[in-house]
């Protein structure tokens, strides 16, 4: 059988537990909190750091990739008005390619007003419910 007793005093020789207060065991946990908050803030700064400087470094990307897509476009219609100039002429060139980039310059204008109406009425739905 167990002697309980026994295992009570050998719990307390070896567990320094047993020497502390509860109140030192409360202060303990209190800073053992704080520490384990200023740790996760600080974690959460540098992250938050970490997202702006990428986020800053992605910007600059798509922005150049932005201004050589349109050049590239640039090119693409000087190499259209100069191509159909062998053929047409330069000034007939000139307007058929321009009237193409108003059409499609058009079609996209309708769809973004419609899309600007749908959203309109979507958002108008939100605020009546």
């Amino acid at each position: 059988m167990l002697d309980s007793t026994r295992y009570q005093a050998e719990a307390s020789e070896s567990d320094p537990a047993a020497d502390r207060s509860l109140a030192e065991d409360i202060k303990a946990l209190v800073s053992d909190g704080r520490l384990l908050a200023e740790a996760e803030i600080d974690f959460h700064r540098k992250r938050a750091i970490f997202g702006a400087k990428e986020g800053q470094k992605i910007a600059a990307s798509f922005a150049i990739a932005g201004v050589l897509a349109f050049f590239a476009l640039m090119a693409l219609v000087v190499g259209l008005v100069l191509a159909l100039g062998q053929i047409i002429g330069y000034w007939g060139s000139t307007v058929v390619v321009t009237a193409a980039l108003v059409i499609l310059a058009l079609v996209f204008v309708s769809k973004g007003k419609a899309r600007l109406a749908r959203l309109k009425t979507v958002l108008s739905e939100e605020e009546d419910a």
